[in-house]
């Protein structure tokens, strides 16, 4: 099925939100030849917590390239999905034909509510600027005694993960300014008790979430490529004092990057993630 775009007026975004668009932009190529692999790791356990199986009327939301929602129709699901890259919803859109896909993104879906029986979402709550609402609209569209599951990379981080902040760092390349953190008071602890009490706070029921850890394995020329585009967060870090500072990031890398080599050459990046999941009450 083809992408939709939906219309409507959004709710104000932050100053988050807008870097994030900014970040994603024109990304979806450069992202499923690196970061793509590595995010696609924790699927199957996601699915799981969310319960997901045949019949299942299942809401994916930032599918990116639709990895998620493929996997989920493998299962029998019905699936919709959702992103907020044009690019990322045209590539779902292409490799997962029996999921609708539409361009649209937290915190406002156009569903209506009570829609679904399970919602996911991979590695999407942090890249939103107020969380707690993104969760609440989450909520919305979920039916009575249905399942959301949703994973967030863990703080303190991997240290696979921390590589090429450490390479930026070690060049001398702060976090631009037109890179905004999420404000304070919508941040919450990346732990396994500060996603388990936003969820809690969400007013799910049986919430609860775990760790998940594996070893990325990949190459020094894959895992540049990514931030050298200007992918996500860290590649606007990269990209963001030109050509010259580009080199001196790589040249850091390089040399970090000797840390996780295997006999064979290749990368072996050890990397953390959170994976919360929790049921919608039941009306009383």
């Amino acid at each position: 099925m083809k992408a939709a775009e939906v219309g409507g007026a959004a709710r104000a975004q932050t100053p988050f939100d807008v870097s994030e668009r900014r970040a994603w932009a024109g990304s979806v190529a450069a992202y499923e030849a690196g970061f793509g692999r590595l995010c696609a790791y924790p699927v199957p356990a996601l699915l799981d917590a969310a319960g997901v199986g045949q019949g299942m009327r299942v809401l994916d939301v930032g599918t990116g390239p639709g990895v998620v929602a493929a996997a989920a129709g493998v299962r029998g699901a019905q699936v919709v999905a959702v992103d907020a890259e044009p690019g990322m919803a045209k590539r779902a859109a292409q490799g997962v034909s029996d999921a609708s896909v539409y361009i649209a993104a937290l915190p406002q879906l156009p569903f209506m509510c009570d829609q679904f029986d399970a919602v996911v979402g991979n590695f999407v709550l942090n890249h939103v600027g107020r969380p707690r609402v993104a969760l609440a609209e989450l909520r919305r569209v979920t039916r009575p005694g249905g399942r959301i599951a949703l994973t967030v990379w863990a703080v303190p981080a991997a240290s696979g993960q921390a590589l090429l902040g450490r390479a930026a760092a070690a060049a001398g390349v702060p976090r631009p300014a037109d890179v905004p953190a999420l404000a304070p008071e919508d941040d919450f602890p990346r732990t396994e008790e500060g996603l388990t009490a936003l969820l809690n706070e969400a007013g799910l029921a049986e919430a609860g979430c775990r760790s998940l850890a594996w070893d990325h394995h990949t190459t020094a020329a894959e895992w540049w490529q990514g931030p050298a585009a200007g992918v996500a967060t860290i590649g606007r870090v990269v990209t963001s004092q030109g050509v010259e500072g580009i080199e001196r990031v790589r040249r850091h890398f390089a040399l970090l990057a000797e840390e996780f080599m295997d006999e064979d050459g290749g990368l072996v990046l050890p990397h953390r993630a959170l994976l919360a999941y929790g049921r919608v009450r039941q009306a009383m």
